[in-house]
């Protein structure tokens, strides 16, 4: 009945020991905590070494990429529930215990609960579309779901799949995405999966991910997951490829002339329709050359 929490890290160290720090405080503590430094250098592990006690477990990862961290906590940890902390985020002390919680209520294998953006110096348009991107917002009461978040603030009963050694999939590791590939794992072995309304986690975003640039490519990014999802496969469904980019062109008519008229009316109107325009030309040119990468050997700089 163990639990681990991992918290994957690159070159965040405030952000980790807010995170660490969050998970230190839980009601329901962890018998695990894994921290996985991404960076080569492994510039983590004087913070992990000033604290104290068995529990927290450093494992160093040299190859950067998203897939690669996950893929290398979930090796180091052979705890049944496993629940994913991200280093830019900070959990409530009653976070861990209301994941549980829900799991035992519904009967769950899979749980998320929700995220609150922070970016203090981001107003206006910008911060509509900011907490679209980055917020997580569901039901006030616990409920099953349907469709999966991503990974962040959310856990797992392991024992309910037959995991390979690697799930997450390193060809995802500067892009992201390998967690709606885990989480399509999960579900293709009959994931039952809920929202834990008590589970609440704080996203802190810093200003590097809070400019249009940056917004406006993860927009774009999770316009291309349905079209990437259907060309990825195993075997390549062509045809929901292209019902996908035609799907993207109808929203893109649409949502792009709205996007405009509501600008000077509407900040929070209008952010919709920016959002839902760029995950509409996602939807388009869903091709790999034209992914934004965000993680991995493209992060190092």
């Amino acid at each position: 009945m163990t639990t681990a929490v991992i918290i994957p890290t690159f070159r965040r160290p405030d952000g980790l020991l807010a995170a660490l720090d969050s998970v230190l405080a839980q009601t329901r503590p962890a018998e695990e905590i894994i921290i996985v430094d991404n960076s080569p250098e492994g510039g983590a592990r004087a913070l992990v070494s000033k604290y104290a006690g068995g529990r927290i477990c450093y494992v160093h990862e040299p190859e950067p990429g998203v897939a690669n961290a996950r893929n290398a906590a979930l090796a180091a940890t052979q705890a049944r529930y496993i629940a994913f902390l991200d280093d830019d985020e900070i959990a409530q002390p009653t976070w861990l215990e209301a994941m549980h919680v829900t799991a035992e209520r519904l009967s769950a294998t899979v749980v998320f609960g929700p995220l609150q953006a922070q970016a203090p110096k981001t107003s206006g348009l910008r911060l509509h579309l900011l907490n679209r991107l980055y917020s997580r917002v569901g039901s006030h009461a616990d409920a099953l779901i349907n469709a999966p978040f991503g990974c962040g603030n959310s856990m797992l009963d392991r024992t309910a799949f037959d995991l390979p050694d690697a799930p997450f999939p390193a060809k995802l590791n500067e892009t992201g995405g390998e967690d709606d590939v885990f989480f399509a794992l999960l579900q293709d072995q009959g994931a039952v999966m809920a929202w834990s309304a008590g589970a609440g986690a704080v996203e802190c975003v810093d200003p590097e991910r809070a400019n249009w640039q940056y917004l406006l490519s993860r927009s774009f990014s999770f316009g291309q997951g349905p079209s990437q999802h259907c060309a990825h496969r195993d075997k390549p469904d062509w045809l929901s490829v292209g019902k996908w980019m035609l799907v993207g062109l109808a929203q893109l008519a649409v949502f792009a002339p709205l996007a405009a008229l509501t600008s000077p009316l509407n900040a929070r109107l209008s952010a919709t329709f920016i959002d839902k325009t760029a995950q509409a030309a996602g939807k388009i040119f869903w091709q790999s050359r034209f992914a934004p990468k965000f993680y991995g050997a493209s992060a190092l700089g």
